[in-house]
């Protein structure tokens, strides 16, 4: 009879338990480890960035500044998601007249820097101007395009703090001075101004469902409605921007069109005069 084998079989190692792998509803939203903050050093600036409200007394009306700039762009952004081209032109429009605004303060400085380098040369150092008490204003934005506002203010902050400088240190008049500052600052209230009258109209609930397939051949009455609104007021939306080749830095829409939509895009009329009338005039009043 065989002796039975009383030797101990070896021990298999333990394998770890494997981690779980996170899934979507696990990870938290993205957010800011701290706070974005601005600093402004004039009051030039901090007036450009807060706006003023409107005076029941006097009867001065509101001007806006940077924040409500900011806050419209943003709404029109969101409007963006529902493939709404007129909210794709503005967008496009605001933004390519920032970054030219923003260019005009860059070369102003860069003129004032070689300004402030020859005199040093020379053997003169001058520091440029800042507040004692600079105000910290706290962002917080939900668009890009806020951020780009920021950065605008700051460098407006920056160039009328040069500005003062060389009025303080005698390099320009009293006159001069004022004049290179009203000459930016005017270009930014103009500018801040575009958006705010494409947004009441975007933003009317009628208006909220204008996207480009108003456009397209056996749109219904409602679309004819907004689409003969929207082009009697703002003109006809480029070609460029209506197929997407065109479009914003940043943008919501999230849709990529077949080859057989784009053909639609490229062949849709863009002018009221080319589409029926809508069987029911528009309802409200234009702005």
């Amino acid at each position: 009879m065989p002796t039975p084998d009383t030797t101990s079989s070896p021990t298999l190692p333990t394998l770890p338990t494997p981690l779980a792998s996170p899934t979507a509803t696990t990870l938290g939203q993205l957010a800011d480890e701290t706070p974005d903050v601005m600093t402004l050093h004039t009051q030039d600036a901090f007036r450009m960035f807060t706006g003023r409200a409107a005076d029941s007394q006097t009867k001065a009306p509101a001007i806006p500044g940077g924040r409500r700039f900011a806050a419209v762009l943003k709404s029109i952004w969101y409007l963006s998601a529902n493939d709404n081209p007129y909210a794709d032109w503005i967008l496009i429009r605001v933004y390519q007249s920032l970054v030219t605004i923003r260019a005009q303060m860059a070369q102003a400085i860069a003129v004032r820097e070689a300004e402030f380098e020859g005199l040093r040369r020379k053997g003169l150092s001058l520091s440029v101007l800042s507040s004692r008490s600079p105000a910290t204003v706290a962002l917080g934005f939900r668009s890009p395009y806020g951020y780009a506002t920021a950065e605008a203010i700051v460098e407006f902050d920056y160039h009328v703090r040069m500005v003062k400088t060389l009025v303080l240190k005698d390099r320009l008049s009293d006159g001069d001075g004022r004049a290179a500052i009203r000459e930016v600052g005017r270009g930014l209230r103009a500018l801040f101004l575009e958006p705010i009258r494409w947004e009441r109209l975007l933003l009317r609930e009628e208006m909220l469902p204008l996207s480009r397939s108003d456009f397209l051949p056996g749109a219904d009455d409602l679309a004819r409605q907004r689409m003969h609104i929207a082009v009697t007021l703002f003109g006809e939306v480029p070609r460029a921007v209506f197929t997407g080749d065109d479009a914003p830095r940043h943008s919501q829409r999230r849709i990529t069109p077949t080859a057989a939509e784009l053909r639609l895009l490229r062949q849709a009329s863009l002018s009221i005069d080319a589409q029926p009338e809508p069987a029911t005039p528009p309802t409200g009043q234009l702005l």
